[in-house]
């Protein structure tokens, strides 16, 4: 079979949500047999920007937050949402005001280090974007490395972000990853696609 055989068609799209932070839909498809399935649920949110980033002494520079998902707190790399509105006429996602430029994922992967952490780099590689969940979402995930980061100011968070810094080294990194608290699977690929770049 080729692709034209496999791909289900959309025949109908309920929005149960729309705002400004989520597209989430229940949909119908036709399968390539003919079969007509639903509700399959799917959704769109921004797209968004990992920096791996390490200081002048090659320690990860690392966030601690509260992920409500999992109910914990979790070590992480800095990250972001692509703003989406300059993109659109409408003030919530759609499908497809979500995807963004690598222009504007890279804006936001500089604006987030800084406003995150304080650290800014001159040395800045881009690592890969992907889906960010393809059964689920049609977001995508750019991902970058930042090197010899450096400290310029304090950190300047949004009204809902509550987040600490920490610099660890990469045997801490990978021991939180492995058997920590390190448990977002998108920064463990983050962090994988930075070792092999």
């Amino acid at each position: 079979m080729d692709n034209k055989d496999l791909t289900w068609k959309l025949q109908n799209a309920q929005h149960l949500a729309q705002d400004e932070w989520i597209d989430f839909r229940a949909c119908d498809y036709e399968l390539p047999n003919g079969e007509i399935i639903g509700p399959v649920y799917n959704f769109s949110k921004h797209s968004f920007s990992i920096i791996v980033a390490r200081d002048e002494q090659g320690r990860f520079i690392c966030v601690r937050q509260y992920r409500h998902g999992i109910d914990e707190v979790t070590t992480e790399f800095p990250a972001g949402a692509i703003e989406y509105k300059d993109k659109s006429d409408v003030p919530y996602i759609t499908f497809d005001n979500i995807i963004a430029t690598e222009d504007d994922a890279f804006e936001t992967a500089r604006r987030e280090l800084k406003e995150e952490t304080g650290y800014v780099s001159d040395n800045w590689k881009h690592l890969m974007t992907a889906p960010s969940n393809a059964t689920l979402s049609n977001s995508n995930v750019h991902i970058y490395a930042a090197e010899n980061c450096h400290k310029v100011t304090g950190q300047e968070l949004d009204d809902t972000e509550f987040l600490n810094v920490e610099l660890i080294d990469e045997e801490e990194l990978v021991k939180r990853i492995y058997v920590g608290d390190f448990k977002q699977t998108i920064h463990m690929l983050a962090y994988f696609l930075y070792k092999n770049a």
